[in-house]
């Protein structure tokens, strides 16, 4: 199984292009990060990379096939600003369960509380949201998760937590991973390669 974007190119109605040509390839127990300067698109890419934004040009395929989002899907996206993807409405176990009813061994992995379980997501700070997000993402179905600086407003315990089991999962399920992070000595440490959307 691998996740494959080819010509990949997005602008917004008839206004400059963000990115054009971009071709890209993630395979199984693969960690590639994604860097580059502010204002490029690395947030617009990841989004066309889960399903979530449709490119102006070329197509994302999974196994060769064109990507569609329906159901559960194989790959999830993780955004840096975790309030923005969840439900303000809901209690954070409603939200946790939405897709997959997690395990209480991911939950402790992640250092999740039970009694954050009947909290709103207003009463919970970004780090102990974030956790929640993370979990969300990690279902038994996901295949490749796309890290869009997923870590960058927590602070150096939380991050360390956080990556540890994610990475965890990433051996046992032999998943591929996209780490989006302005932070040099994330990327060296957990990546097998690195691109820069400014070249690509």
């Amino acid at each position: 199984m691998q996740l494959e974007a080819k010509n990949i190119g997005f602008r917004y109605d008839n206004g400059p292009w963000l990115f054009q040509g971009i071709n890209f390839i993630l395979k199984p127990r693969e960690i590639v990060g994604l860097t580059g300067v502010s204002g490029r698109g690395k947030t617009t890419f990841c989004k066309i990379l889960a399903g979530l934004e449709k490119p102006v040009e070329g197509s994302i395929t999974l196994n060769r096939k064109e990507l569609h989002r329906n159901g559960y899907h194989p790959v999830q996206l993780i955004y840096q600003n975790p309030e923005k993807a969840v439900n303000p409405r809901w209690k954070m176990e409603k939200i946790l369960n939405e897709g997959w009813k997690p395990d209480e061994e991911l939950l402790t992995s992640l250092g999740i509380e039970k009694e954050w379980l009947m909290r709103w997501p207003n009463e919970l700070s970004g780090g102990e949201l974030q956790r929640f997000c993370v979990a969300r993402a990690l279902g038994p179905n996901t295949r490749f998760l796309i890290a869009d600086e997923m870590t960058t407003m927590l602070d150096a315990i939380t991050q360390a937590q956080i990556w540890q089991a994610v990475l965890e999962i990433f051996k046992k399920r032999e998943m591929g991973i996209v780490v989006v992070s302005h932070e040099a000595k994330l990327i060296q440490r957990l990546c097998h390669r690195v691109i820069e959307i400014n070249s690509l």
